[in-house]
């Protein structure tokens, strides 16, 4: 479980099915750590390593990944830690397209494509991991969703790069997919 805060930009060392990444910490063998967005777990080594499976390389954007591309990192929340943005599993539900990019003063307003399957768990206010950044969706809407960046955010992480066509990693709010599953038998 993560929380969508990223600790650290890493970069990638190596690509592919077996992807290594730079970073200031070294996990433990089997620790879980968020590599945007998407829950890998550590395999040993100098420096983080993770196995991809086929699944990951279909549904992420890890797959594009070369080296010296800079990814989001976040290990894995511990009980009793602060939770500063939302629950993340680090399960990839899609890959979506930046679609514009503006400035906003020291800021950034993004939109993004909607994936049609799923677009009803984009809620205004709600919460959305992309890249395994924790962000509020605002306007969502007519194959679109809108997210306000902060500056620190910009900074912090890679969104600062980001630039119209980039894919990304995104899951849906945790609580959203799970309040969505409950209800679907009972629909009428």
């Amino acid at each position: 479980m993560f929380t969508g805060l990223v600790q650290e930009v890493g970069m990638v060392r190596q690509a592919g099915s077996r992807i290594t990444v730079a970073a200031s910490f070294q996990p433990e063998v089997g620790e879980s750590i968020a590599v945007n967005g998407c829950c890998l777990t550590h395999v040993g080594g100098d420096t983080p390593a993770f196995d991809l499976s086929e699944e990951t390389l279909r549904r992420t954007n890890l797959g594009a990944l070369k080296e010296g591309d800079a990814v989001n990192l976040e290990r894995a929340l511990r009980v009793g830690d602060r939770l500063g943005g939302h629950f993340v599993s680090g399960h990839v539900d899609a890959v979506v397209r930046l679609l514009e990019h503006e400035r906003a003063g020291d800021g950034a307003e993004m939109v993004f494509e909607a994936p049609q399957r799923g677009e009803a768990l984009l809620v205004d206010k709600g919460s959305v991991c992309l890249d395994g950044v924790s962000l509020t969706v605002v306007a969502p809407g007519d194959g679109r969703f809108r997210v306000a960046v902060v500056p620190h955010t910009l900074a912090n992480t890679t969104m600062g790069e980001w630039t119209p066509g980039r894919v990304v990693n995104l899951e849906y709010d945790l609580v959203a997919r799970y309040l969505q599953g409950l209800a679907t038998p009972y629909r009428g």
